[in-house]
């Protein structure tokens, strides 16, 4: 056999963790092995983060709109116009003389 054929062969059999040097491989492959771990934890974290941005988000949008509609129904509250109407309803009047200081 040639020797890229017995280096294919020796890592499907797993003989490179076998080896007198296999105490180098499994410390490399635990550590390469610990970094996947915190890599896709790390992601994770993200996505839980991004989530919770954009729901954040969602919830700014409609209390803003509210926020919106108050105030444009407070405004017409406040217009004189329905004030006098209300006032009318309850059978107040204008008065006729201004006030005097």
């Amino acid at each position: 056999m040639s020797k890229v054929k017995k280096g294919v062969y020796g890592v499907l059999r797993g003989s490179f963790l076998t080896d007198e040097s296999a105490f180098k491989n499994w410390r490399i492959i635990i550590f390469v092995v610990g970094l996947l771990l915190i890599m896709i934890s790390s992601a994770h974290n993200a996505d839980k983060k991004v989530i919770k941005i954009s729901e954040l988000n969602k919830k700014k949008r409609e209390l803003r709109a509210e926020y919106v509609d108050t105030g444009t129904i407070l405004m017409r509250m406040k217009m004189e116009s329905s004030i006098r109407e209300k006032a009318k309803a309850r059978g107040l009047q204008p008065s006729e003389a201004p006030p005097k200081k």
